[in-house]
Parts: structure tokens; C-alpha cells; sequence
């Protein structure tokens, strides 16, 4: 579920077509905000994946994560045991948490007073009940729980699902990331931090990431899933395997609360260790989707440490882009939906755009960034990249099946 289109296919070719998903905000009057655009999920109806009775029980958020997961489970053709859903697990990031619900149930309180305040508040808001709701829709008895690490929720679910197959404690699970926050107190809070763009004449010229003349990235909402499944176990039951995951790196900067490490250091340790777990050199790598949120300081520390880790292979062979520059920033569903979108490029062979870039900034200078229009290419490793406030990295290494 994305700003670009309600289903994997439809945010695929949006992507590809170089088309935006920004557009000014519609879930509520934005007048009186200085940022008055986001990427939203247009057109979603939660009842098409949830019962009508049910739907109340759930934030927007949780409402993203079904849909998406029941998207993931029904093209993978994955039906387990009741025995094998013991070793099913579901790991769905979210920065955030169910803001919608919390202003209008603040509302409540203020207006009404606490005994008009729903009980099913708590249920709808905390993070975990994403993947506690997709686990008791399907049964998955596995590990269930909530990664929370800023804006990369989403790709640290991911790792740490890939790492319980890895280790043989699960043989399955549902892992990527949700977030709904394009809310009065969401856009409210980036504005005040003065992180999000403020070009509200042209929301779909708004997310220029690596461009000189950003002025901040666009807020959206999502939800990208993956099914992880152990190979072998995909091969038996004839499942349509679509990439593999070859390596995942984890690390910190203990920096600063907002700001990358100089030269994007803690992000150069996050894909050296995602590059020596999948045993691999920079010479395989073809294409990274970039963190690229569209601010200065993150786009040129990203830069700085791709320059450092690749040497020569970034001057020649590799590829980069960012597809928030059509998607917007999905905060903690970021790293869910680029690997999904890692995934796609592999499976058609094509490497998205960075739209927007009109004027590279000086400071970004000595990378393809892919300008403007997709590019066909068979892709032997592609790395997905997030990096979070707090200073937490995320790099996710995938390969064809």
C-alpha cells in the first residue's frame, strides 16, 4: 500500500513511469501548516481486508499491515499446517504509532471527558498490534513483534525475520513495515522540527532528493511486506521465489538525535556488515535504493559513505536511486516498501528513477543516481538502504532466486 498505488503491481508501474504520489494532504485542512503536502494511500478501503465490525479495533496503520500482508500471502500461495503455523512468525515495523486514533480519542477526553474514551483505544494504537493482528488473522503461532527504531522500523523487521530462518528457528514470516502518520500532530511535529518541504505549489516537484534546491523531505503513509520463507521449503511446495535475502547490517552512530555521523559513517559500517554477511564484494552490488530522504545533511552523509565503501565500483557500474522522490518519506514503512521495491527491480529487470533531480548538489556529485527515467538492467545484488533518527542504519542485501 503506498501513495503510488494500492497494490504491489500499481505502485510498481507508478514507480517505474516516474510518476509522484505527492499531492496536497486531503485527510484533513492543512491551511494552517506550513508543509501542506504528503504522500497518501488514496482510495483505501480497510473493510475490503477487514470486517466492517472489526475495522474500529484497528488504527490506519494496522489496517495498512493486513492489507498488505494478505496481498504477500495470497500471491506467494502460502497456506501452512495449523502444525507448521507454530513456525510462522510476523515482524512489522512502525516508527510511530496509531496518531489518528490518539488525537481523536484525545479529543474525547478533553470534550467528554474519560468515561467516553473507547476501549478499544489502546488495542488500535500500540505498534505491536500490527503484527499481532496479521498473526491472529492467518494463526501464525511464530515469533510476533514489533521493531521500533525511527525510519528503519520497517528493514530491521525484515533482518531480524531473515535472521530467525536464518538460524532455524523459524521456517517462515510475514516482515516489512506500516506507518500512518500524515496527521495534524505528524505533520505537525516534522514542521516544527523544520524537516519537511514546504513547496506546496508543486507537491509532485516537492521530494528532490540529492537535489540542490530541496528543502526538506514529504511526509507519507504505507505499508511494504514481504514473505520470507527458508528456501528449501519454498522449493518443495512449488512456491514463485522472487529474490533471495543475502545479507542484513545493523548498527548505530551514538551520534546525535537527528543528524547522520560525519561522512555517513555509521552507515558505511551498516552495508560493510551487510556485504561480509552475504559474502560478497562491491563488484557484485548493481543497484542501492538510496535512504535518499530529500534533506542535506542525510543525502550527502549517504553519499559520502557509499563513495567510501564502493571506491572505484561507485564511480563506474553502480547504480543509485531514491524512490522517495515519488513515494515520499514512509518513516518507519520506508524500509518495508524499498525492499520491496529492491525485490521488483530484480524480478523485471529495471532500476527506478530519482525524479526531481533537476540540479544535482555540488556535494552529491560522483554517483548515477538515475536521473529522471527507469533503466533496464539484469541485476545480479541490489542493497536497500535506511537510516533513522537516533542515528540507527539498516542495509539489506537481496539477490535473483
Amino acid at each position: 500500500m503506498s501513495p503510488c498505488g494500492l497494490d504491489a503491481d500499481s505502485t510498481w508501474h507508478a514507480i517505474v513511469a516516474g510518476r509522484s504520489g505527492i499531492a496536497r494532504i486531503q485527510s484533513f485542512d492543512p491551511a494552517e501548516f506550513a508543509s501542506q503536502i504528503a504522500g497518501e494511500v488514496r482510495g483505501f478501503d480497510p473493510e475490503k481486508y477487514t470486517e466492517r465490525r472489526k475495522v474500529r479495533e484497528a488504527d490506519r496503520f494496522i489496517h495498512f499491515a493486513i492489507a498488505a500482508s494478505h496481498m504477500a500471502i495470497e500471491a506467494a500461495g502460502f497456506a501452512p499446517s495449523d502444525e507448521d503455523k507454530e513456525r510462522v512468525g510476523t515482524f512489522i515495523g512502525v516508527g510511530m504509532c496509531g496518531l489518528e486514533t490518539l488525537e481523536k480519542v484525545a479529543r474525547v477526553l478533553f470534550e467528554r471527558g474519560p468515561r467516553k474514551i473507547s476501549p478499544y483505544f489502546i488495542p488500535a494504537t500500540i505498534t505491536n498490534l500490527a503484527p499481532g493482528q496479521v498473526s491472529m488473522r492467518w494463526g501464525f503461532k511464530g515469533p510476533s513483534y514489533t521493531t521500533t527504531s525511527a525510519c528503519s522500523s520497517g528493514a530491521h523487521a525484515i533482518g531480524e525475520a531473515y535472521r530467525w530462518i536464518q538460524r532455524g528457528d523459524a521456517d517462515a514470516a510475514i516482515a516489512g513495515g506500516t506507518e500512518s502518520a500524515v496527521t495534524r500532530l505528524g505533520v505537525g511535529g516534522f514542521t516544527a522540527m523544520r524537516a519537511l518541504s514546504t513547496r506546496n505549489e508543486e507537491p509532485e516537484r516537492a521530494s528532490r532528493p540529492f537535489d540542490k534546491d530541496r528543502d526538506g523531505f514529504v511526509i507519507a503513509e504505507g505499508s511494504g511486506i514481504l514473505l520470507l520463507e527458508e528456501r528449501e521449503a519454498a522449493k518443495r511446495r512449488g512456491a514463485p521465489i522472487l529474490a533471495e535475502i543475502l545479507g542484513y547490517g545493523a548498527t548505530a552512530d551514538a551520534h546525535h538525535l537527528t543528524q547522520p555521523a560525519p561522512e555517513g559513517e555509521g552507515a558505511q559500517r551498516s552495508m560493510r556488515q551487510a556485504l561480509k554477511d552475504a559474502k560478497i564484494g562491491v563488484e557484485r552490488v548493481d543497484y542501492i535504493n538510496a535512504h535518499g530522504t530529500s534533506t542535506t545533511q542525510g543525502d550527502i552523509a549517504e553519499v559520502q559513505a557509499i563513495q567510501r565503501i564502493f571506491g572505484e565500483r561507485a564511480k563506474s557500474g553502480l547504480w543509485v536511486s531514491s524512490t522517495k522522490s515519488m513515494t515520499g518519506h514512509l518513516l518507519g514503512a520506508a524500509g518495508g516498501l524499498e525492499a520491496v521495491l529492491g525485490v521488483l527491480a530484480i524480478k523485471n529487470g529495471a532500476v527506478p528513477p530519482t525524479i526531481n533531480l533537476d540540479n544535482l548538489d555540488p556535494d552529491c556529485e560522483g554517483l548515477d543516481f538515475v536521473p529522471h527515467e527507469a533503466r533496464q538492467r539484469k541485476l545480479d545484488v541490489v542493497l536497500s538502504n535506511s537510516f533513522g533518527f537516533g542515528g540507527t542504519n539498516v542495509t539489506l542485501a537481496f539477490g535473483p532466486p
